[in-house]
Protein backbone atom coordinates (compact mmCIF):
# COMPACT_ATOMS: atom_id res chain seq x y z
CA UNK A 1 0.00 0.00 0.00
CA UNK A 2 1.37 3.34 -0.80
CA UNK A 3 1.89 6.07 1.72
CA UNK A 4 -0.97 8.53 2.29
CA UNK A 5 -1.33 11.70 4.33
CA UNK A 6 -4.65 11.51 7.02
CA UNK A 7 -6.50 14.29 8.09
CA UNK A 8 -10.21 13.62 10.36
CA UNK A 9 -12.10 17.65 9.93
CA UNK A 10 -14.67 17.70 12.54
CA UNK A 11 -16.38 20.41 10.44
CA UNK A 12 -18.12 19.85 7.08
CA UNK A 13 -16.29 22.50 5.17
CA UNK A 14 -12.93 21.43 6.05
CA UNK A 15 -13.35 18.39 4.23
CA UNK A 16 -15.10 20.29 1.76
CA UNK A 17 -12.26 22.39 1.12
CA UNK A 18 -9.62 19.35 1.76
CA UNK A 19 -11.49 17.57 -1.12
CA UNK A 20 -11.62 20.52 -3.26
CA UNK A 21 -7.85 21.17 -2.98
CA UNK A 22 -6.72 17.73 -3.90
CA UNK A 23 -7.60 16.22 -6.71
CA UNK A 24 -5.79 12.88 -5.41
CA UNK A 25 -7.62 12.96 -2.57
CA UNK A 26 -10.39 10.53 -1.26
CA UNK A 27 -13.04 10.44 1.34
CA UNK A 28 -13.10 7.60 4.12
CA UNK A 29 -16.09 6.68 6.61
CA UNK A 30 -16.27 2.65 7.13
CA UNK A 31 -13.79 2.21 4.58
CA UNK A 32 -15.23 -1.41 3.19
CA UNK A 33 -14.70 -1.15 -0.07
CA UNK A 34 -11.74 1.62 -0.07
CA UNK A 35 -9.46 -0.10 2.03
CA UNK A 36 -9.19 -3.53 -0.09
CA UNK A 37 -8.93 -0.98 -3.29
CA UNK A 38 -5.84 0.52 -1.32
CA UNK A 39 -4.14 -2.80 -0.27
CA UNK A 40 -4.33 -3.92 -4.43
CA UNK A 41 -3.10 -0.96 -5.61
CA UNK A 42 -6.70 -0.45 -7.52
CA UNK A 43 -6.69 3.21 -5.75
CA UNK A 44 -3.71 4.95 -4.61
CA UNK A 45 -5.02 8.21 -2.91
CA UNK A 46 -2.51 10.90 -1.70
CA UNK A 47 -4.51 11.73 0.96
CA UNK A 48 -7.46 10.63 2.96
CA UNK A 49 -10.27 12.64 4.50
CA UNK A 50 -12.05 10.76 7.00
CA UNK A 51 -14.79 12.22 7.48
CA UNK A 52 -16.57 10.27 10.70
CA UNK A 53 -16.53 13.11 13.39
CA UNK A 54 -18.84 14.96 10.81
CA UNK A 55 -23.01 15.19 12.09
CA UNK A 56 -24.59 12.84 9.31
CA UNK A 57 -25.46 9.53 10.76
CA UNK A 58 -28.87 10.70 11.58
CA UNK A 59 -32.32 9.29 10.13
CA UNK A 60 -35.41 11.57 9.94
CA UNK A 61 -38.46 11.38 9.13
CA UNK A 62 -38.93 15.39 7.63
CA UNK A 63 -42.29 16.49 5.77
CA UNK A 64 -43.15 13.92 3.29
CA UNK A 65 -39.83 12.43 3.11
CA UNK A 66 -37.05 10.13 4.99
CA UNK A 67 -34.35 11.54 5.41
CA UNK A 68 -30.84 9.45 5.96
CA UNK A 69 -27.56 10.58 6.62
CA UNK A 70 -24.76 9.81 4.57
CA UNK A 71 -22.81 8.48 7.69
CA UNK A 72 -25.80 5.85 9.03
CA UNK A 73 -24.39 2.85 8.92
CA UNK A 74 -26.33 0.42 6.24
CA UNK A 75 -26.86 -2.05 9.57
CA UNK A 76 -28.55 0.51 11.48
CA UNK A 77 -30.61 1.80 8.75
CA UNK A 78 -31.76 -1.43 7.79
CA UNK A 79 -33.04 -2.10 11.52
CA UNK A 80 -34.72 1.60 11.72
CA UNK A 81 -38.22 2.03 12.94
CA UNK A 82 -38.94 4.37 10.36
CA UNK A 83 -37.14 2.59 7.18
CA UNK A 84 -39.07 -0.03 8.34
CA UNK A 85 -42.62 1.02 8.40
CA UNK A 86 -41.69 3.88 5.42
CA UNK A 87 -39.83 1.97 3.29
CA UNK A 88 -39.46 -1.21 3.96
CA UNK A 89 -38.10 -2.44 0.57
CA UNK A 90 -34.89 -0.49 1.29
CA UNK A 91 -34.40 -2.57 4.23
CA UNK A 92 -34.90 -5.69 2.69
CA UNK A 93 -32.39 -4.64 -0.20
CA UNK A 94 -29.64 -3.51 2.72
CA UNK A 95 -29.96 -6.62 4.78
CA UNK A 96 -29.38 -8.70 1.15
CA UNK A 97 -26.00 -6.34 1.05
CA UNK A 98 -22.25 -8.49 2.08
CA UNK A 99 -22.31 -9.76 5.71
CA UNK A 100 -23.56 -8.26 8.96
CA UNK A 101 -20.00 -7.46 9.78
CA UNK A 102 -19.93 -5.08 6.73
CA UNK A 103 -23.22 -3.72 6.83
CA UNK A 104 -22.41 -2.79 10.42
CA UNK A 105 -19.23 -1.07 9.47
CA UNK A 106 -20.36 0.48 5.74
CA UNK A 107 -22.54 3.91 5.70
CA UNK A 108 -24.94 4.81 3.03
CA UNK A 109 -22.98 7.26 1.03
CA UNK A 110 -19.87 4.68 1.25
CA UNK A 111 -22.40 2.17 -0.41
CA UNK A 112 -23.12 4.51 -3.05
CA UNK A 113 -19.83 5.36 -4.09
CA UNK A 114 -18.35 1.53 -4.34
CA UNK A 115 -16.49 0.45 -7.28
CA UNK A 116 -17.09 -2.48 -9.56
CA UNK A 117 -15.88 -5.57 -8.62
CA UNK A 118 -14.77 -6.53 -12.21
CA UNK A 119 -12.00 -8.70 -11.77
CA UNK A 120 -10.48 -6.58 -14.63
CA UNK A 121 -10.66 -3.42 -12.60
CA UNK A 122 -9.67 -5.02 -9.31
CA UNK A 123 -6.40 -6.99 -11.20
CA UNK A 124 -3.71 -4.59 -12.11
CA UNK A 125 -1.78 -6.76 -14.32
CA UNK A 126 -5.34 -6.84 -16.63
CA UNK A 127 -6.25 -3.93 -19.05
CA UNK A 128 -9.31 -2.19 -17.46
CA UNK A 129 -10.41 1.63 -18.99
CA UNK A 130 -11.85 1.95 -15.67
CA UNK A 131 -8.76 1.73 -13.49
CA UNK A 132 -6.20 3.10 -16.13
CA UNK A 133 -8.32 4.71 -19.19
CA UNK A 134 -6.59 3.88 -22.63
CA UNK A 135 -6.03 0.38 -21.85
CA UNK A 136 -8.86 -1.41 -23.12
CA UNK A 137 -11.72 -3.52 -21.55
CA UNK A 138 -10.37 -7.09 -20.95
CA UNK A 139 -14.31 -8.35 -19.93
CA UNK A 140 -15.31 -7.76 -24.04
CA UNK A 141 -13.54 -10.51 -24.98
CA UNK A 142 -12.72 -12.12 -21.65
CA UNK A 143 -14.46 -13.77 -18.88
CA UNK A 144 -17.76 -12.05 -18.81
CA UNK A 145 -20.00 -13.81 -16.68
CA UNK A 146 -20.95 -11.20 -14.28
CA UNK A 147 -21.07 -8.14 -16.59
CA UNK A 148 -23.62 -5.85 -17.98
CA UNK A 149 -26.85 -6.60 -20.21
CA UNK A 150 -27.93 -3.16 -20.71
CA UNK A 151 -26.12 0.41 -21.14
CA UNK A 152 -22.95 -0.62 -21.43
CA UNK A 153 -19.91 0.83 -23.90
CA UNK A 154 -16.73 -0.32 -25.81
CA UNK A 155 -15.18 0.96 -23.16
CA UNK A 156 -16.53 -0.59 -20.42
CA UNK A 157 -19.57 -3.50 -19.58
CA UNK A 158 -19.04 -3.77 -15.81
CA UNK A 159 -21.74 -3.55 -13.66
CA UNK A 160 -22.58 -1.46 -10.28
CA UNK A 161 -22.51 -3.40 -7.46
CA UNK A 162 -24.66 -1.98 -5.13
CA UNK A 163 -28.35 -3.62 -3.27
CA UNK A 164 -29.39 -0.74 -1.70
CA UNK A 165 -29.12 1.44 -4.72
CA UNK A 166 -31.38 -0.34 -6.64
CA UNK A 167 -34.10 -0.12 -3.81
CA UNK A 168 -32.76 3.56 -4.06
CA UNK A 169 -33.10 4.30 -7.75
CA UNK A 170 -36.79 2.80 -7.97
CA UNK A 171 -38.17 4.95 -4.87
CA UNK A 172 -37.45 7.63 -6.46
CA UNK A 173 -34.88 9.26 -3.85
CA UNK A 174 -32.53 11.90 -3.91
CA UNK A 175 -28.98 12.78 -3.01
CA UNK A 176 -28.13 15.48 -1.29
CA UNK A 177 -24.42 17.14 -1.99
CA UNK A 178 -22.73 19.90 -0.70
CA UNK A 179 -19.57 21.19 -2.33
CA UNK A 180 -17.24 24.60 -2.65
CA UNK A 181 -20.27 26.36 -5.03
CA UNK A 182 -22.88 25.14 -2.05
CA UNK A 183 -25.52 22.98 -1.90
CA UNK A 184 -27.55 21.19 -4.87
CA UNK A 185 -29.87 18.08 -4.96
CA UNK A 186 -29.18 15.37 -7.41
CA UNK A 187 -31.80 12.75 -8.63
CA UNK A 188 -30.81 9.09 -7.77
CA UNK A 189 -31.37 8.41 -11.13
CA UNK A 190 -28.82 10.52 -12.59
CA UNK A 191 -26.51 10.05 -9.44
CA UNK A 192 -24.59 7.25 -11.50
CA UNK A 193 -23.07 7.21 -14.91
CA UNK A 194 -23.24 4.85 -17.72
CA UNK A 195 -19.40 4.15 -18.90
CA UNK A 196 -19.91 5.67 -22.41
CA UNK A 197 -15.85 7.41 -22.80
CA UNK A 198 -15.48 7.71 -19.60
CA UNK A 199 -15.97 3.92 -17.55
CA UNK A 200 -13.55 5.92 -14.84
CA UNK A 201 -16.34 7.91 -13.63
CA UNK A 202 -18.75 6.57 -11.82
CA UNK A 203 -21.26 9.61 -10.80
CA UNK A 204 -21.95 12.72 -11.42
CA UNK A 205 -20.67 14.40 -7.92
CA UNK A 206 -18.17 17.47 -9.04
CA UNK A 207 -14.51 17.99 -7.48
CA UNK A 208 -14.74 18.70 -3.91
CA UNK A 209 -18.68 17.66 -3.31
CA UNK A 210 -19.61 15.68 -0.15
CA UNK A 211 -22.69 13.26 0.02
CA UNK A 212 -24.77 14.95 3.19
CA UNK A 213 -27.66 12.37 2.98
CA UNK A 214 -30.07 10.53 0.83
CA UNK A 215 -33.77 11.84 0.77
CA UNK A 216 -36.52 9.02 -0.22
CA UNK A 217 -40.00 10.55 -0.62
CA UNK A 218 -43.31 8.60 1.06
CA UNK A 219 -45.00 6.31 -0.96
CA UNK A 220 -48.12 3.85 -0.86
CA UNK A 221 -44.94 0.87 -1.40
CA UNK A 222 -45.44 -0.31 2.46
CA UNK A 223 -47.15 -3.30 1.82
CA UNK A 224 -46.09 -4.98 -1.39
CA UNK A 225 -42.98 -4.74 -2.18
CA UNK A 226 -39.68 -7.42 -2.21
CA UNK A 227 -36.35 -7.26 -3.16
CA UNK A 228 -35.03 -10.63 -4.99
CA UNK A 229 -31.65 -10.96 -5.43
CA UNK A 230 -29.84 -14.07 -7.46
CA UNK A 231 -26.80 -14.82 -6.55
CA UNK A 232 -24.36 -18.42 -6.76
CA UNK A 233 -24.11 -18.50 -2.58
CA UNK A 234 -26.88 -17.99 -0.11
CA UNK A 235 -24.40 -15.24 1.52
CA UNK A 236 -21.56 -12.35 1.29
CA UNK A 237 -21.86 -12.75 -3.04
CA UNK A 238 -22.66 -10.41 -5.30
CA UNK A 239 -25.57 -10.46 -7.74
CA UNK A 240 -26.25 -11.90 -10.97
CA UNK A 241 -29.41 -10.51 -10.89
CA UNK A 242 -31.30 -8.67 -8.28
CA UNK A 243 -34.59 -6.75 -8.63
CA UNK A 244 -36.72 -4.40 -6.37
CA UNK A 245 -40.21 -4.09 -7.06
CA UNK A 246 -42.88 -2.32 -5.45
CA UNK A 247 -46.51 -2.19 -6.04
CA UNK A 248 -49.63 -0.15 -4.89
CA UNK A 249 -52.19 -2.53 -5.50
CA UNK A 250 -56.10 -2.00 -4.90
CA UNK A 251 -58.87 -4.48 -5.31
CA UNK A 252 -56.12 -6.87 -7.43
CA UNK A 253 -55.77 -3.82 -9.24
CA UNK A 254 -52.21 -2.13 -9.88
CA UNK A 255 -52.06 1.56 -9.32
CA UNK A 256 -48.48 2.37 -9.55
CA UNK A 257 -45.45 0.26 -9.77
CA UNK A 258 -41.63 0.91 -9.22
CA UNK A 259 -39.04 -1.61 -10.99
CA UNK A 260 -35.33 -1.60 -10.94
CA UNK A 261 -32.80 -4.01 -11.30
CA UNK A 262 -29.06 -4.70 -9.89
CA UNK A 263 -26.33 -6.57 -11.33
CA UNK A 264 -26.78 -6.03 -15.16
CA UNK A 265 -25.80 -2.13 -15.55
CA UNK A 266 -23.15 0.33 -15.23
CA UNK A 267 -25.29 2.12 -12.90
CA UNK A 268 -28.97 0.77 -11.04
CA UNK A 269 -31.41 0.10 -13.42
CA UNK A 270 -34.52 1.94 -13.62
CA UNK A 271 -37.23 0.14 -15.40
CA UNK A 272 -39.89 2.79 -16.29
CA UNK A 273 -41.46 1.72 -19.26
CA UNK A 274 -42.26 -1.90 -17.56
CA UNK A 275 -43.74 -0.14 -14.65
CA UNK A 276 -46.43 2.16 -17.11
CA UNK A 277 -47.15 -1.49 -18.40
CA UNK A 278 -48.28 -2.47 -14.92
CA UNK A 279 -50.81 0.32 -13.64
CA UNK A 280 -54.34 -0.13 -14.17
CA UNK A 281 -53.52 -4.15 -14.67
CA UNK A 282 -54.51 -7.19 -12.71
CA UNK A 283 -52.22 -8.35 -10.20
CA UNK A 284 -51.13 -11.84 -11.90
CA UNK A 285 -48.72 -13.59 -13.61
CA UNK A 286 -49.82 -13.01 -16.87
CA UNK A 287 -49.13 -8.84 -16.12
CA UNK A 288 -45.79 -9.51 -14.92
CA UNK A 289 -44.61 -11.77 -17.45
CA UNK A 290 -46.33 -8.76 -20.39
CA UNK A 291 -44.19 -6.36 -17.88
CA UNK A 292 -41.17 -8.37 -18.18
CA UNK A 293 -40.66 -8.58 -21.77
CA UNK A 294 -40.84 -4.51 -21.80
CA UNK A 295 -38.30 -4.68 -19.23
CA UNK A 296 -36.08 -6.42 -21.43
CA UNK A 297 -36.01 -4.74 -24.77
CA UNK A 298 -32.27 -3.19 -25.53
CA UNK A 299 -30.50 -6.22 -23.70
CA UNK A 300 -27.51 -7.56 -25.40
CA UNK A 301 -25.72 -9.94 -24.18
CA UNK A 302 -21.84 -11.59 -24.05
CA UNK A 303 -19.73 -14.95 -24.60
CA UNK A 304 -20.47 -16.11 -20.28
CA UNK A 305 -23.66 -14.45 -19.65
CA UNK A 306 -26.17 -15.17 -22.22
CA UNK A 307 -27.92 -16.59 -19.35
CA UNK A 308 -28.53 -13.46 -18.18
CA UNK A 309 -31.75 -12.81 -20.87
CA UNK A 310 -33.55 -15.55 -19.23
CA UNK A 311 -32.40 -15.22 -15.63
CA UNK A 312 -33.30 -11.03 -15.95
CA UNK A 313 -37.29 -11.63 -16.94
CA UNK A 314 -37.40 -14.60 -15.02
CA UNK A 315 -36.39 -12.83 -11.49
CA UNK A 316 -38.61 -9.68 -12.33
CA UNK A 317 -41.82 -11.67 -12.83
CA UNK A 318 -40.48 -14.00 -9.27
CA UNK A 319 -40.34 -10.42 -7.37
CA UNK A 320 -43.63 -8.94 -8.60
CA UNK A 321 -45.52 -12.21 -8.27
CA UNK A 322 -43.68 -12.18 -4.40
CA UNK A 323 -44.53 -8.43 -3.52
CA UNK A 324 -48.15 -9.09 -4.75
CA UNK A 325 -48.46 -12.37 -2.85
CA UNK A 326 -49.46 -13.96 -6.38
CA UNK A 327 -49.38 -18.01 -5.69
Amino acid sequence: MNQFQYMRPSKQKAAIDALAKDPNAKIIAGGTNLIDLMKRGVMTPQKLIDINKLPLSKVDHEGNALRIGALALNGAVAEDKQVLAKQPLLAQALNAGASAQLRNMATVGGNMLQRTRCHYFYDTALPCNKREPGTGCGALEGYNRMHAIFGFSDKCIAVHPSDMSVALVALDATVLVSGPKGDRRIPFAEFHRLPGDTPQQDTNLAQGELITAVEVPDAPFTKHVHYLKVRERASYAFALVSVAAALHIENNTIKDARLAMGGVAHKPWRLTEAEKTLIGKPATEESFQQAAEVAMRGAKAFKHNAFKLKLAPNSIVQALKTAAAVA
